[in-house]
């Protein structure tokens, strides 16, 4: 069965609302401190704990969606999903709340089942417009889910916030049955032959390799801003409160319409050009953020390069990737997406780590070096190939 223009629209969506559930924490983080009496470095723990819990997620469950029946797979997951986000606004605990945390991010990785769907029930043709549709919703589900949540969590707090996301996910669950087309896969092993077959997928897959390494750094530098960013907003000389600090996820969603235009390129073989310019994008940012800690003009440029640059990496990266090998298509985005969000993972604690000890410059020279050291590594890789 061949994907209809309404089928890939409605995979978009549903990426963009599940991919949210890792983000929803972010501009909740003043609020989830004063109502458990802690620092706001300590609350902003979940962002990397959810992340980290989805990178888990990833290598563990993703690589079935080349046995398993992937429709069904993706209405369990997505039911857990909903079942962790009700926990969240139920908890009274916060080291409970971290493990449900960690848990609500394992279950939110429906995106990274529907993209390989979307990959293989589409045309060589149309695969890079395809992919980038449904990127451009999960990055514009990444991007939103701040601003729904800072407006919701400062109007009814951080509970109620979740209590609508759990509410959204069963929505999402019956929907999905109704609306996506069963889609069989075609590995023919055994489950231990399919995780065995990872490894030997890494060692024989160089682009896989420089894709994986570039996005992980790319998505670090990604995860250090925004979670650093709700602090810089919080406290002098800003002191906004969640519902504008989630606002500014709509300045980035800016970017995210451009990801089917730069899947389309990538197919048509600029992939390589794309990635350079998008780790630039990237570095660029940085500098205007380091420039900018009193200045809100700057963010609000700096948070356009930033998501721009991101999507570009990351389309391009999965144009190339999905062309690799039809019957590995989940197994591939398993090995790109678990050490791509273990990227995020990493950037959130790194970049909490720098801010408390060097503070908003500190952490942007930090993440300046890491766009040095992905800009030196495509370099390399490309002159050995």
């Amino acid at each position: 069965m061949s994907l209809s223009r309404a089928n890939v629209l409605f995979m978009a969506c549903v990426t963009g609302l599940i991919v949210a559930n890792l983000y929803y924490s972010q501009p909740l983080i003043p609020l989830i401190a004063d109502s458990f009496g802690i620092s706001q470095a300590k609350a902003g723990s979940l962002t990397y704990l959810t992340q980290s819990g989805y990178a888990l997620g990833i290598l563990l469950m993703i690589p079935l969606g080349d046995k398993l029946e992937r429709k069904s797979q993706i209405i369990v997951t997505a039911a857990l999903a909903a079942v962790c986000l009700f926990l969240s606004a139920l908890v009274s605990d916060f080291f409970v709340l971290q493990i449900v945390s960690f848990a609500l991010g394992m279950f939110s990785i429906v995106p990274q089942l529907l993209l390989p769907m979307a990959a293989s029930l589409s045309s060589e043709q149309q695969r890079g417009k395809v992919i980038g549709t449904v990127v451009s919703g999960l990055l514009i589900g990444i991007l939103f889910s701040r601003t729904l949540s800072g407006f919701i969590g400062q109007w009814i707090g951080y509970q109620g916030m979740f209590f609508v996301a759990g509410s959204l996910g069963i929505i999402i669950v019956l929907l999905i049955g109704l609306m996506l087309p069963r889609n069989k896969p075609n590995f023919k092993g055994n489950i231990s032959c399919l995780y065995r077959s990872m490894y030997t997928i890494i060692v024989q897959e160089p682009v896989l390799r420089d894709a994986t390494l570039i996005s992980s750094l790319a998505f670090a530098q990604f995860g250090a801003f925004w979670t650093t960013m709700v602090l810089l907003l919080a406290n002098n000389p800003f002191n906004y409160d969640s519902a504008i600090i989630g606002a500014f996820g709509l300045i980035g969603a800016i970017g995210a319409f451009a990801a089917p235009l730069v899947g389309k390129f990538g197919h048509n073989g600029a992939a390589n050009l794309l990635i350079k310019y998008g780790i630039i994008l990237t570095l660029l940012s940085f500098v205007v953020f380091a420039l900018s800690a009193s200045s809100l003009f700057g963010i609000i440029v700096g948070i356009i390069l930033i998501d721009l640059g991101l999507q570009v990496v990351h389309v391009s990266n999965q144009t190339r990737i999905y062309s690799l090998s039809a019957v590995a298509r989940n197994r591939i985005n398993t090995v790109y997406m678990s050490f791509s969000f273990l990227g995020t993972a990493f950037g959130s604690a790194f970049g909490l780590y720098l801010y408390n000890l060097f503070g908003w410059i500190g952490m942007c020279v930090g993440c300046i070096g890491l766009s040095v050291i992905s800009y030196i590594f495509f370099l390399f890789s490309k002159k050995n190939k």
